[in-house]
């Protein structure tokens, strides 16, 4: 007993001490970390320094890793956000894994494989590896950019076609008679139907109450135990369901991303994120059997280079179709243009299925290791040889060591106006932007703007949030609002906020995230625009400003009533419901005048007041 646990123990070290020498090492070389892991994989390997034997066993702990990293990618996710990023998942990703698995099949087919194990090959790779690209991704600090998103939508895309794969594994096994036990096509689909829909309803019905009963007992370790059962209950129930475990965990983080307690939740497993993703890699490299890559060589050779030229090819003319631009086109064809952890999943239910014979699977397995390896060498590569994008902001500084009194996040028209009386108080401000037209068009006319993304928590720390007295948010979008809200109030309570809302439905949820002030962007001047009206159309002046008294005062009342019916209007409106309490019309009967009716008057106050 006490050798095995020396054994355990020995391992444990082997692992942290590659890890601690290659990773920094990599980084240094400007390599990247995943590299790094994957180098130190082959070393202590078993075609390496020998000191594991089964690197299968601790791939199937290390996929954890994967597992928690999409469940913080959850988080992320509100479920109106997610279905705005519709088109990209289902229109960009559809059109990406289907253009790149025929053009990847005819590949396999013309350098010999017969067309069955083409297709089977072609689509492993096609599952680009979730953990590479999203490693990738937060080094560079791109996730929550536009083309990080829209990276996002295909992995998420790619996650759900591994459903419909293994269906067709198991069909074409029947239908050629090698299997006898395999479950119906319909059979595995409404099995992962089944489990989406169960892991939905315990995510809206359980798990905020879970939470809560939880938090109100004091006891912190559980609140983390809590975290660990929800990501690992969800990515077992899914796997059940014949889904990925990835994909549970992305439901689950997503289900829980307008929970208050998503940034706790958050903080508890990132802990165990970066480790058990750091040994994932680490088992993969582990995993590359070099005795196949030396005897095969030269047919592994010819697979790896055809198959990440075909697919980037794919990606890049995809990409194009969508509108991306040539940059972005480029660098998402480098970023993809490997396969990933699915594929073991798919090539091993091939080969057990008996529609893959154990040398072309492995030789694709070690096809799609290598491409793994290789995928950080042609990023950095691309990078230092293609011009800077579009939308560089090379001569314009980032956000960094910022110390104002006053932190304004956005500069478009609306804060320009906001930060004239501040300035000429002489009162210190900074300013953070992300649209770099935006910025040099500010520095023409004397302002110093930084570029920053405000969403980013690393972001507003840089910017000096954690010191400023007001943090004034006066981006456009909305959704960016609440998330530079959301942030400013978990971590930076002694600022006061001052927020620009986008309508009556937006600062219905500001106010139940408690800003300190807000005010909807069109609502002074459109007052101000009617009170002139009345005024040019014969009406006293006197008798306008009473009237506009009592039209301001009816909107407030409005606000009131909409809050006082169950502060759930905020919520709904989020979820894409419109439906609010009925308020009192907004436009009283006068000289014959016809008031509107209260639903005319939900739809002027959602849209546009």
């Amino acid at each position: 007993m006490a050798e095995a646990s020396s054994v355990d123990l020995g391992h444990a070290v082997a692992l942290l001490a590659a890890a601690v020498i290659a990773v920094p090492v990599f980084r240094k070389l400007g390599l990247g970390s995943v590299l790094g892991y994957l180098a130190a994989g082959v070393a202590i390997g078993p075609f390496g320094f020998k000191l594991f034997a089964d690197p299968e066993a601790i791939l199937h702990v290390a996929e954890l890793g994967i597992v928690m990293f999409l469940f913080v990618i959850g988080l992320e996710m509100r479920p109106a956000k997610l279905w705005a990023m519709r088109r990209d998942i289902f229109g960009l990703g559809a059109a990406q894994v289907g253009a790149c698995g025929l053009l990847l099949t005819g590949a396999g087919v013309l350098l010999g494989l017969p067309p069955i194990p083409a297709f089977i090959g072609a689509m492993g790779f096609v599952l680009s590896s979730t953990a590479v690209i999203m490693k990738m991704l937060d080094e560079a600090g791109e996730t929550s950019a536009p083309a990080g998103q829209r990276a996002v939508a295909i992995l998420l895309l790619e996650d759900l076609s591994i459903v419909p794969l293994l269906a067709i594994v198991a069909l074409v096994a029947a239908l050629a008679g090698v299997s006898e036990a395999t479950r119906p096509a319909w059979q595995s689909i409404a099995m992962g139907v089944g489990a989406i829909a169960a892991v939905f309803a315990a995510g809206r019905w359980l798990l905020n109450p879970l939470f809560g009963v939880l938090a109100r007992s004091g006891a912190r370790e559980v609140m983390t135990a809590a975290a660990l059962l929800v990501v690992l209950g969800a990515a077992l129930f899914m796997q059940a369901g014949g889904l990925s475990m990835a994909m549970g965990a992305f439901l689950a983080g997503v289900l829980l991303s307008e929970s208050t307690f998503r940034h706790q939740l958050e903080a508890d497993v990132e802990p165990f994120r970066g480790i058990l993703l750091g040994l994932f890699f680490l088992s993969v490299g582990m995993s590359l059997d070099l005795n196949i890559v030396l005897t095969d060589w030269p047919v592994i050779a010819g697979f790896l280079a055809a198959f990440m030229i075909v697919k980037s090819g794919g990606i890049f003319l995809v990409a194009r179709l969508f509108g991306a631009a040539r940059h972005e086109a480029i660098r998402r064809a480098a970023l993809f243009a490997q396969g990933g952890e699915f594929a073991f999943v798919l090539y091993a239910a091939a080969l057990s299925a008996g529609i893959m014979d154990g040398r072309t699977s492995a030789v694709m397995t070690a096809v799609v290791i290598l491409s793994m390896a290789l995928t950080p060498l042609v990023v950095r590569l691309l990078e230092a040889l293609l011009p800077a994008p579009e939308d560089s902001h090379d001569g314009i500084e980032d956000a960094s060591g910022l110390t104002a009194r006053v932190l304004f996040v956005g500069f478009g028209r609306f804060a320009q106006v906001v930060s004239q009386p501040l300035l000429a108080k002489g009162i210190d401000v900074s300013i953070i932007e992300i649209d770099v037209e935006m910025i040099r068009a500010a520095g023409n006319f004397g302002f110093k703007v930084y570029y920053g993304d405000g969403t980013r928590l690393d972001v507003l720390r840089a910017s000096g949030a954690a010191t400023a007295e007001a943090i004034l948010i006066c981006v456009d979008k909305h959704e960016t609002a609440d998330r530079i809200v959301e942030l400013a109030k978990s971590e930076f309570p002694q600022a006061k906020l001052f927020v620009r809302a986008y309508d009556r439905g937006h600062a219905l949820r500001l106010i139940e995230a408690g800003v300190d002030f807000h005010i909807r962007e069109t609502l002074e001047s459109a007052f101000a625009f009617g009170r002139r009206s009345l005024i040019e159309l014969g009406v006293d002046e006197s008798e306008a400003d009473e009237i506009m008294v009592d039209v301001r005062r009816r909107d407030e009342e409005r606000l009131e009533l909409q809050l006082a019916g169950g502060i759930t209007a905020g919520r709904s409106l989020m979820r894409g419901n419109t439906s609010t309490p009925e308020p009192a019309p907004l436009v009283v009967p006068r000289r014959g005048g016809r008031a509107l009716n209260p639903e005319a008057a939900d739809v002027i106050g959602e849209q546009g007041a």
